[in-house]
């Protein structure tokens, strides 16, 4: 072996047998990097007495006090709208749920639904109530006897009285859709065309879904 190989071998082995540093033991590392003051363990404690409970029951109490207090002040948004406890008001008015008149038409029938603010039916009927059958159900005639005869029986009742606010929802593209919208535009609806506030397209629209039918081939 050569002198300088083995010059290397007696360098390494007296780097790893003496360590360059050596480590503080736990209570020297303690003292040297705690940030806990020497005075920590040895100051008083706060006394347990009855003045400190009856200060901190009194502290408790203000804090109670100030949250009730933050609950029960009415909230509002920027547009100064009230959100306490869930009342939705604009202004000083509240928002209030119209009446809905519902026309779902399909090219096989139609139906015709009138409901309260609650979504509760008042009149519901369809083409086979006015005694059509089959096929005739279907037309567009058909459909426009049917919202004259609801506009009417609505009248009878006395419903078009308590309605305020009316919403138009329309369903599918069937020919009941044009025919009751004539009804409520014509001299049947005279009453209820300047209660319409709003109207709505409820039209079901399919994203993937299940296979459609194939299309009729005809010849």
């Amino acid at each position: 072996m050569s002198r300088a190989v083995s010059s290397r071998l007696l360098a390494a082995r007296n780097v790893f047998a003496t360590p360059s540093c050596t480590a503080p033991r736990a209570s020297q590392w303690i003292r040297c990097n705690s940030s806990t003051p020497n005075n920590f363990w040895n100051s008083p404690k706060p006394s347990t007495g009855g003045a400190a409970m009856a200060n901190l029951s009194a502290k408790n109490n203000l804090r109670t006090q100030s949250l009730y207090k933050s609950i029960s002040e009415p909230t509002k948004d920027v547009f100064g709208t009230d959100m306490t406890l869930g009342t939705m008001k604009l202004g000083e008015n509240e928002v209030k749920e119209p009446y809905h008149f519902h026309i779902y038409s399909h090219k096989h029938n139609t139906h015709i639904t009138v409901t309260d603010p609650n979504r509760d039916a008042i009149i519901s009927m369809s083409c086979g109530n006015l005694g059509l059958r089959n096929a005739q159900r279907k037309s567009y005639d058909a459909a426009y006897q049917l919202a004259a005869y609801v506009v009417d029986k609505m009248h009878q009742t006395g419903v078009v009285n308590k309605i305020d606010k009316l919403e138009v929802v329309l369903r599918g593209f069937g020919p009941g859709r044009e025919a009751a919208t004539k009804v409520l535009l014509g001299k049947e609806g005279i009453m209820l065309k300047n209660k319409i506030v709003r109207v709505t397209d409820s039209t079901r629209v399919k994203f993937g879904g299940t296979r459609s039918q194939r299309k009729r081939r005809l010849g």
